[in-house]
């Protein structure tokens, strides 16, 4: 449930990540020094891995009758081309037509700065500031004969796609869903080995901070440790949340002053990023000696997670994965449904290129689980006035069932190992 600071440009730079820390800077490098990096052995995604995935995209846009894809700046985009840019009032956009050249239209100013990022070869058509950029979209359309529907990424601003209607009124739009999500659900084991190498350095930041964890230390200064740890083992766009006490009990945590205190809950729930490819990990502890009932909220948190992995197999609906938790959680006590005490959100998410990905293990969801789709497993249990406990690790599906990328921790005495 990693709600990270992300960087614009694929995780930024570790000074950048570094300076984020603001008035903990210091202290936290500090906390980082004798860490090396562990990332020597990562290998970029290369041209021929793009220009796949462009193919992969055509098939999919043939079988279901798109003549072109359009998208927005941000992970797809990034994925089919390797351009990493920003979204602003100004239109950048890659065009994927199902046959000729793909292009990307920036504003003339950017053109260098796009160009340097781009992974495959394509057509890039600028505009200037007095000049309409969806005309240029619509232009290469035209040019490439893509008079069909056009499939529009699900997160393309209503401008992007307003001004394409105007510039083009005979055009059919339609979503690309099942193009996009058809390629991007489908980890490599390329993708699959840099989303471990993710998952490592954050284990392994964990494992650092851990000990370093003092009473009194409040959020800020955990997370910058996490920050500095992270970075220094390689990890890009590195932060997370981390909740305290009482505000564990809140998903998404409090704003009331948090401390660390003897006796109660330390909830960190980070990630980072290697190549662009993201993890999601959170661990649940207690400062000092578990009282009875956090001890077996704990467990039973654990419990959820193996019920999980039990759930999962090829050609399930996705989100019968939730309804087993939910089943035995209520069973317990818990609920009903997303009712607290209990579970309030989805029992995991799709996690890649992006912290949280379609799709979600959630009630309801029908899309086959299949070989090479990757979520996040982290059924935690809120007690509303009292303290939440979370446990996720992310896993991928494989022809043989799912497969951790990182192991959950054997007990609430032994949480990192």
């Amino acid at each position: 449930m990693n709600i990270s600071r992300r960087s614009v440009l694929a995780g930024g730079a570790a000074a950048a990540a570094l300076s984020a820390l603001g008035p903990f800077a210091a202290f936290a490098q500090e906390t980082a020094t004798g860490l090396r990096p562990m990332t020597g052995d990562v290998v970029p995604i290369g041209r021929d891995e793009y220009l796949a995935r462009i193919a992969r995209a055509r098939d999919l846009m043939g079988r279901h009758g798109l003549a072109a894809l359009l998208i927005e700046p941000g992970s797809s985009m990034t994925y089919f081309c390797g351009v990493q840019w920003w979204r602003s009032e100004r239109l950048t956009a890659l065009v994927i037509p199902r046959e000729g050249e793909p292009c990307v239209v920036t504003p003339e100013f950017e053109e260098p700065s796009v160009r340097e990022s781009l992974k495959v070869p394509a057509e890039v058509r600028i505009w200037n500031e007095h000049q309409n950029p969806h005309e240029r979209v619509a232009g290469i359309l035209r040019d490439r004969r893509a008079t069909g529907p056009v499939g529009i990424e699900e997160t393309v601003r209503y401008f992007a796609v307003d001004g394409l209607r105007r510039a083009m009124p005979s055009v059919e739009i339609r979503p690309a869903d099942p193009v996009v999500r058809g390629c991007r659900m489908i980890k490599t084991a390329h993708e699959l080995a840099l989303m471990r190498k993710a998952s490592d350095i954050t284990i392994a930041a964990y494992r650092h901070i851990a000990p370093r964890i003092r009473a009194g230390m409040n959020p800020a200064q955990i997370e910058a440790m996490y920050v500095a740890a992270a970075t220094a083992l390689g990890g890009r766009g590195a932060g997370g949340l981390i909740l305290l006490g009482e505000a564990s009990a809140y998903p998404h945590g409090s704003g009331q002053p948090q401390a660390v205190r003897e006796g109660e809950v330390v909830l960190l729930d980070s990630g980072c990023n290697v190549e662009g490819y993201a993890s999601d990990i959170s661990r649940t502890f207690v400062f000092g000696a578990p009282t009875a009932a956090q001890r077996r909220v704990w467990e039973q948190v654990h419990e959820g997670q193996r019920i999980a992995m039990r759930a999962a197999q090829i050609g399930r609906p996705a989100g019968s994965v939730d309804d087993a938790v939910r089943a035995q959680y209520e069973r317990w006590g818990y609920g009903p449904g997303y009712r607290l005490p209990g579970t309030p959100h989805r029992t995991g998410h799709g996690i890649g290129m992006d912290g949280h990905e379609p799709v979600n293990l959630v009630h309801g969801e029908t899309t086959p689980l299949a070989a090479g789709m990757c979520f996040s497993n982290e059924p935690g249990i809120y007690i509303p006035g009292q303290f939440g406990i979370r446990l996720e690790d992310c896993f991928y599906m494989t022809t043989e069932g799912p497969r951790w990328f990182s192991t959950p921790p054997p007990s609430i005495d032994r949480p990192f190992d």
